[in-house]
């Protein structure tokens, strides 16, 4: 299947549930065929219902998700439709942040650059395993560019980088849904796992401004 990137993901409401760009059971031993059906069929599809049926009637009925999310952030009086929008973009972006027979060495449009900023790919994979350990509670562990360089960040419940000039490039989801059947308790052995096994640093360098 084509890789959805950041630039693709601009189609208008009603919004849906897209397709995985893999089959549903390929991330398993790593992510279960039944963690990625719980998570893509109940909460991800739950986000976009949940979203549609917030936008009815509204100006965001017709704006594409990634103008919904950036129309509502930080308005607490649109959270609702915030929230659920964030979810579903996060969420899309989640799915191509993996890919089976992941990990490895990013290729050779991002490695330089990964070095250049962290010192090495392991620093790299450090970083983002270190954030998704302190991050507490839910959310998400970002690759971020800005300016050029390269950076971890993480985000609480459905929030995403919203700095001008930062770019997303991969996310990891450290909500206990993304990984409770398979590691219960055990974030950090899921998210080593994660790195080392499922990465897509190709859709990270295909992110690349």
């Amino acid at each position: 299947m084509a890789m959805t990137t950041l630039s693709s993901m601009a189609a208008v409401g009603p919004h849906v549930l897209p397709p995985l760009p893999y089959a549903e059971g390929a991330l398993s031993p790593f992510i279960s065929a039944r963690t990625v059906s719980l998570h893509r069929d109940q909460h991800h599809q739950g986000y976009v219902d949940a979203l549609n049926k917030a936008v009815v009637g509204t100006s965001y009925a017709d704006l594409s998700l990634q103008q919904v999310v950036t129309a509502t952030a930080h308005q607490p009086e649109h959270a609702a439709v915030f929230n659920n929008a964030a979810q579903v973009w996060n969420h899309n972006f989640y799915w191509q942040s993996l890919r089976p027979q992941g990990g490895g060495d990013p290729p050779p449009s991002i490695k330089p650059l990964i070095e250049a900023c962290f010192g090495s790919v392991a620093a790299c994979k450090a970083a983002l395993a270190a954030a998704a350990a302190k991050r507490f509670g839910s959310g998400w562990v970002w690759l971020v560019q800005e300016a050029g360089q390269l950076k971890v960040l993480d985000t609480g419940n459905a929030d995403s980088p919203t700095s001008p000039g930062q770019h997303p490039l991969l996310v990891i989801d450290v909500w206990e849904h993304a990984y409770y059947l398979d590691y219960q308790n055990r974030r950090e052995e899921h998210v080593t796992v994660l790195l080392d096994k499922l990465i897509n640093w190709g859709f990270a360098a295909a992110n690349l401004h």
